[in-house]
């Protein structure tokens, strides 16, 4: 299936992670794509390698660019570079994500900023940016990496429940206000992922237990799984989707402590 075939994705943070297999799942369903990254040129160009071998014999094309996506100068660069090379932007995809742990009353307003920076003030910017040209070119489709965190607390995480919560609005504001300009904006939340961000439980067999504990389908996604609806989202499958997160969570968001009917 190639939902996606001909149209041109951006990808930030697409190093890794789900980022990385987003870039992958576009590529196979045929999409052109640009693959960004902020400081590891060596793992944006293994999702480079990697886009190519699953798009095998078709036509296309992938290539990395570099951008901080919290710096109004790099976001200005990192489009006009995506556009030239891919002669036009359909998709963009706002994935680079960063946190921060501390307790809430030691988060210094450097991290608070930094996190925020990246997080929200991110995707606002490359979204701006989008929409300017989506505007020009009859539409387009934007899509976020949000969380299950954007309605689910998350302790010693303040600035990145924050940046999530942010995010779910940024999505439904922007989507009502370009509605009728055929832009439609969405975005997945997803819970616990296998991840290199996440390497600290998920390679401890007694804390990946403990998480695994909380989700109802009793295991933590592939970041593939995340991916799936990220490219359903960007096909016209989803086109009368719009101002939704579509939460990839394994039953996260279903309160799983009330399994037990401990209430009267």
């Amino acid at each position: 299936m190639q939902r996606l075939k001909g149209k041109n994705a951006l990808v930030t943070g697409a190093g890794s992670g789900i980022g990385q297999a987003i870039a992958i799942r576009f590529a196979q369903e045929g999409a052109n794509v640009a693959i960004n990254f902020r400081s590891a040129p060596e793992q944006a160009e293994e999702t480079r390698r990697l886009c190519h071998q699953a798009r095998g014999n078709d036509a296309g094309k992938e290539f990395t660019v570099q951008g901080d996506v919290s710096k109004e100068d790099d976001v200005q660069s990192l489009f006009t570079t995506a556009i030239a090379e891919l002669g036009g932007l359909d998709i963009l995809v706002n994935n680079a994500g960063i946190q921060k742990p501390a307790a809430s009353d030691e988060v210094t307003a450097e991290d608070f900023d930094h996190v925020l920076g990246v997080n929200l003030r991110g995707p606002f910017l490359c979204s701006r940016a989008a929409i300017r040209h989506f505007l020009q070119h009859g539409g387009g489709v934007i899509l976020n990496n949000s969380s299950v965190h954007q309605i689910i607390p998350k302790p010693l995480y303040l600035p990145y429940s924050i940046s999530k919560g942010g995010l779910e609005n940024l999505t439904r504001t922007l989507a009502l206000e370009y509605a009728d300009r055929k832009i439609r904006v969405n975005a997945v939340g997803p819970g616990a992922v296998v991840t290199p961000i996440n390497r600290a439980w998920i390679d401890n067999p007694k804390a990946r237990a403990e998480v695994e504990a909380h989700i109802p389908l009793g295991r933590a996604a592939a970041a593939e799984e995340i991916a799936a609806v990220f490219a359903f989202l960007a096909s016209d499958d989803a086109s009368y989707i719009t101002g939704q997160t579509i939460f990839a969570c394994g039953g996260l968001t279903l309160y799983p402590e009330f399994r037990t009917a401990w209430s009267s």
